[in-house]
C-alpha cells in the first residue's frame, strides 16, 4: 500500500506533493532505480534538474512506473547558460526527461553576474502560457531577486527552493516567501552531511514520537510550513521520509529544532551554479 504526501495549492492552481524525491547527485542506473523504487512506495513528486545529470533516468523510470504522466509532479531546473533563452533551455531539459511538459520549472540560481535572470524570468512566463510549465519558480533566489522579478514583470514566483533545516532554519526568508505568497521548498531537509542526525536533541525528539531522526527532520520542514525534498536512493529510507504525516511536532519541538543553529552555516546563496543539490 503506498503511502501518498498531502498536496500544497500552487498560485497557478496545481496541486504540488508537500514532499519529493531529491535526486541529487544520483546518475544513470542510480537515479532510474531510485526513482522507480520512490514511486512504487508512494512518491508522487520528483525533484530533478539539468545541473544533476539525471533528467534522462528520472524520464525513463517514470514511463517504466506503469503511472499516467499527470499522476507524477516533475520539477526541474535550468542553468544561467539558458537565462537569455529559456524556450531552449526548458526544451533541453524536456527532451532530456522525454516529456511534454514540466508540472514545475525553476530557474536554478539568480546568477547576477550576467544580469540576466529578468530576462529568465519572461521567458518562463511565456513558457507557462504555452503549457510547457505548468508552474513556475525560482531556485536560491534572494527577496532581492524576486522583488526585482515582481516590480519588472508582474509575475512572482509560485515556489523558491532554498536551502532549509535546523541548522539553518531561513526564517526570514520563509516570512518573505509568505507575505509574497510564495511556497518555500526546502532543499537539503536533513542538513549537510547527515550531522543533524547526529543531534542528541534530534534523537530525544524522535524516541518521544516513536520515529527515527530523518522523519523528525522531514516532519520539521512540514511543521513551518514548506515542501521538502529529502534525498534517499535506499526504499526504506525513502518509505520512511514519507510516512511523516501520522504525528506532529508541538510548537516547542519546532523552536528547540530551530534554536540548533549550530555554528557558522556555509551560505548556499552563491552567486553560481557551479553547486548542485
Amino acid at each position: 500500500m503506498t503511502n501518498l504526501a498531502p498536496t500544497l495549492t500552487l498560485r497557478s492552481g496545481g496541486a504540488m506533493p508537500q514532499v519529493a524525491l531529491g535526486t541529487w547527485p544520483m546518475e544513470g542506473d542510480e537515479c532510474e532505480t531510485a526513482v522507480r523504487s520512490a514511486l512504487e512506495v508512494g512518491y508522487r513528486h520528483i525533484d530533478t534538474a539539468e545541473n544533476y545529470l539525471n533528467e534522462e533516468p528520472v524520464g525513463k523510470a517514470v514511463r517504466a512506473s506503469g503511472l499516467d504522466r499527470s499522476d507524477v509532479f516533475i520539477t526541474t531546473k535550468f542553468n544561467r547558460q539558458w537565462h537569455g533563452d529559456a524556450a531552449a533551455g526548458l526544451q533541453a531539459c524536456l527532451d532530456r526527461l522525454g516529456m511534454d511538459y514540466v508540472d514545475l520549472a525553476l530557474i536554478h540560481w539568480p546568477n547576477p553576474d550576467q544580469d540576466l535572470y529578468v530576462k529568465a524570468w519572461e521567458g518562463l512566463i511565456e513558457l507557462q502560457r504555452q503549457g510547457l510549465a505548468k508552474a513556475i519558480g525560482t531556485s536560491n533566489f534572494k527577496a532581492t531577486h524576486i522583488d526585482r522579478l515582481i516590480t519588472e514583470t508582474g509575475v512572482t514566483p509560485e515556489v523558491n527552493q532554498i536551502e532549509m533545516h535546523p541548522y539553518y532554519d531561513r526564517a526570514a526568508e520563509r516570512a518573505y516567501h509568505a507575505e509574497q505568497g510564495i511556497i518555500t521548498e526546502a532543499w537539503s531537509p536533513l542538513g549537510r552531511d547527515n550531522g543533524l542526525r547526529g543531534e542528541p536533541l534530534v534523537h530525544e525528539i524522535a524516541a518521544r514520537h516513536g520515529k527515527s531522526a530523518g522523519q523528525v527532520l522531514v516532519r520539521w520542514s512540514i511543521e513551518v510550513g514548506a515542501a521538502t525534498a529529502p534525498k534517499s536512493g535506499n526504499p526504506q529510507r525513502q518509505a520512511e521520509n514519507l510516512d511523516v504525516f501520522d504525528f506532529q511536532l508541538s510548537p516547542d519541538e519546532v523552536e528547540a529544532l530551530a534554536g540548533l543553529q549550530a555554528g557558522p552555516q556555509a551560505d548556499p546563496m552563491m552567486d553560481s551554479d557551479s553547486f548542485g543539490h
